[in-house]
């Protein structure tokens, strides 16, 4: 079976919930990869807190939707943490803060989609 069916399959058969869980796991091991690199590789670092960036502006945007179906206060906290996520990813450029709190975050929202799924079974 080729790469590209097979991934025509698995996308087929994910939950959007699982889409998102699969996506964060892909995003924060480019964060957790991006920490461990020489600080002069700027590439690696920039492609990786863009990506999240590029993730959570997704997401915020979204939220920004009056049809969204999440409540009201889970959107805002959304948007809240788009807007940590971009001042933060700019900070660790400049080297005033490391990755981790980006890693941190993202772990979290994985625990939280991991468990939604759980409970939903």
């Amino acid at each position: 079976m080729s790469l590209q069916a097979y991934t025509a399959a698995a996308t087929r058969t994910e939950s959007p919930r699982d889409l998102e869980y699969r996506l964060f796991g892909q995003v924060t091991r480019a964060l957790v990869h991006a920490s461990t690199v020489d600080e002069r590789d700027l590439a690696t670092r920039i492609d990786a807190l863009d990506w999240n960036r590029r993730l959570w502006s997704t997401l915020a945007n979204d939220c920004s939707d009056p049809a969204n179906a999440l409540t009201n206060p889970l959107r805002a906290q959304i948007i809240s943490l788009n807007l940590f996520v971009s001042r933060h990813s700019s900070a660790v450029m400049r080297g005033e803060e490391s990755f981790q709190d980006l890693i941190d975050i993202n772990r979290m929202i994985m625990q939280g989609l991991s468990g939604g799924a759980q409970q939903a079974a």
